[in-house]
């Protein structure tokens, strides 16, 4: 039946499938020192349903095994960072069609046979939506590694993957975890912008410029905004330096919902999004998630990080924005690139 399993997994478009037990995830207490730290900010759904988080049986009564799965966003070979003065960055991840639909549809499938194979055997699907550990049932069930930044990392695929997972009541046999091989490498601490990364494998999600740009709905505190640069949506700095990315690949499941627009998106051009424009530019994407509000407020933040007075005008028209969180924003940006041409730099 594993066979089976790994088989239409692989025929649905996974680049890879690894199994693992039902049992609690190996770093539960860390996940619970983690919250009690404050360290999750304002992801306050993770906090909610850590009981389950750390018990895979509170989420599916009877559950035997987790089927972890991994899909690579590895992005174009010729693909390279925004080189325009007034161009955001967007993390490779966003720049396809929604993965949770992508995903979703296939795993809907997998699960279906999976039940199939067992009489009254039931499976629940989640494609980074359920409460599940998800990086720690990865790497028991052998997919990947926990690295230093503190996401998976797969020999086969580097950094760039999307994971979900299939708990099951049916019983199969699990693989062998993954054992940490980030050795003294320590590339991905030093690179992280904000310094969220505080020690090997500990994150502070609250300086985490992913958590900022997309998490945080409120103001982005003012000592961080000069570190954000021009990321509007995310961050990849920690994932672009591992060594392991030389074994990425595209994957042939997410490489037709690329976007080669979401690449480096022109700022100012942005900035002018109405509500309406907004839906119909991110139709179908990761970025729906941030809002109108949500982006612009990051589009405001890296335009006055750039410092081109070019941007002033469109600036200066946000800083009157119906939306509050925009305007002040704007506002912040505007006097970034004044006091920069005051002091003859930009």
């Amino acid at each position: 039946m594993k066979s089976a399993v790994f088989q239409r997994a692989q025929q649905l478009g996974f680049d890879d499938c690894r199994f693992t037990t039902a049992r609690p995830p190996q770093h539960a207490a860390q996940f619970q020192r983690w919250l009690q730290a404050g360290r999750h900010g304002q992801m306050d759904y993770l906090a909610r349903n850590a009981h389950k988080r750390i018990d895979p049986a509170q989420v599916l009564a009877a559950a035997k095994t987790i089927i972890t799965l991994a899909a690579s966003y590895a992005p174009p070979s010729a693909e390279g960072r925004p080189c325009a003065v007034a161009a955001g960055e967007i993390a490779r991840y966003a720049r396809f069609g929604d993965y949770h639909e992508v995903l979703g549809d296939r795993l809907k499938d997998l699960a279906a046979f999976v039940n199939s194979l067992g009489q009254d055997a039931r499976s629940l699907w989640y494609v980074d939506t359920g409460p599940l550990l998800e990086r720690d049932l990865a790497e028991r069930a052998g997919l990947g590694f926990i690295g230093k930044h503190t996401n998976l990392i797969s020999r086969k695929l580097g950094n760039w993957i999307f994971l979900s997972e299939i708990i099951t009541t049916l019983e199969l046999e699990a693989d062998a975890p993954e054992k940490n091989r980030c050795g003294s490498c320590r590339r991905c601490i030093d690179a992280c912008p904000t310094a969220a990364i505080t020690a090997p494998f500990q994150l502070d999600a609250r300086r985490c410029i992913s958590y900022l740009t997309i998490e945080l709905k409120g103001a982005i505190p003012e000592a961080l905004r000069p570190l954000i640069g021009n990321r509007i949506y995310g961050c990849d700095d920690c994932l672009a330096v591992c060594p392991w990315n030389r074994f990425a690949r595209q994957g042939a499941l997410m490489r037709p919902h690329y976007r080669p627009d979401l690449a480096a998106p022109d700022l100012i051009e942005l900035l002018s999004l109405d509500e309406a424009a907004f839906k119909r530019r991110f139709a179908g994407t990761p970025i729906r998630r941030a809002k109108r509000r949500g982006l612009l407020r990051n589009v405001c933040v890296a335009l006055g990080n750039c410092g081109d007075q070019g941007a002033l005008p469109a600036l200066e028209r946000a800083a009157a924005d119906a939306e509050p969180l925009v305007a002040e924003h704007a506002w912040w940006a505007i006097a970034q690139i004044q006091a920069g041409r005051a002091k003859g730099g930009f």
